[in-house]
């Protein structure tokens, strides 16, 4: 049996402010299908719900004041640079503030709940197109110990975060102990092959995803490690 992933870039969206309706802007921009599974960039999410704070560009301070105002904990600081948890448990670059792709004097800050933000994108695409959709909120993270950055999920909605692959064979019938795969993660970082971080691309569709990973999930839940769990903390 061949296996096959499609990822389209939605485009001709437009710009997002606050108080629009994200799922009705891309139920007008996207042909979905049942069984889709939409990712959406964190910013635009962000931007809907009106979550922009102003800094002042030639003030650093300004803006690690923000980064301050976000964090729970700050775990490491180099110059400029902070690493922190945020409110939701995340743990990531600058709380999450970011200046990329707003106005000058703004800097955009996580979506409160991102599990909700995608849960209500979700039940907007379902009413607005009669498709049974899965929903992704997308960020970019850093990793310890490797360069570069990558699309990760901070919230999902209709969506397995975590597929348990514990108690399965291998291909050689070996027996997995520890293998959790989360595959919205995954699906985050395919999406962002064809969005790109300067193409004005924010919302992408991955089809051909395990239909048997659709069910309720939630990012926060599933996905973040409590303090207890985690070894680097």
């Amino acid at each position: 049996m061949t296996v096959a992933l499609e990822v389209i870039a939605v485009e001709g969206m437009g710009e997002v402010r606050p108080g629009d309706d994200v799922a009705a802007l891309i139920a007008a921009a996207a042909q979905l299908e049942q069984g889709d599974v939409v990712v959406v960039t964190q910013k635009i999410v962000s931007k809907a719900e009106g979550r922009l704070v102003p800094v002042d560009d030639d003030d650093p301070e300004s803006r690690l004041t923000v980064i301050a105002d976000e964090s729970v904990r700050v775990l490491r600081r180099r110059d400029e640079l902070v690493i922190s948890e945020t409110r939701h448990g995340f743990i990531c670059a600058n709380a999450g503030v970011d200046l990329s792709n707003v106005d000058s004097g703004w800097a955009t800050l996580l979506p409160v709940d991102a599990d909700r933000s995608a849960r209500r994108i979700r039940d907007g695409l379902v009413k607005l197109t009669g498709a049974r959709v899965a929903v992704v909120v997308s960020d970019t993270f850093g990793r310890p110990w490797r360069r570069g950055v990558t699309d990760v999920a901070i919230g999902c909605a209709g969506l397995a975060p975590v597929v348990d692959l514990r108690g399965t064979p291998d291909d050689r019938g070996r027996v997995l102990v520890a293998t959790e795969v989360c595959v919205v993660d995954e699906i985050a970082s395919a999406a962002e092959l064809v969005m790109g971080k300067a193409s004005g691309v924010p919302v992408a569709v991955v089809r051909g995803v395990d239909q048997t990973w659709f069910r309720h999930g939630s990012v926060r839940d599933e996905v973040v490690r409590s303090p207890g769990e985690d070894l680097f903390r």
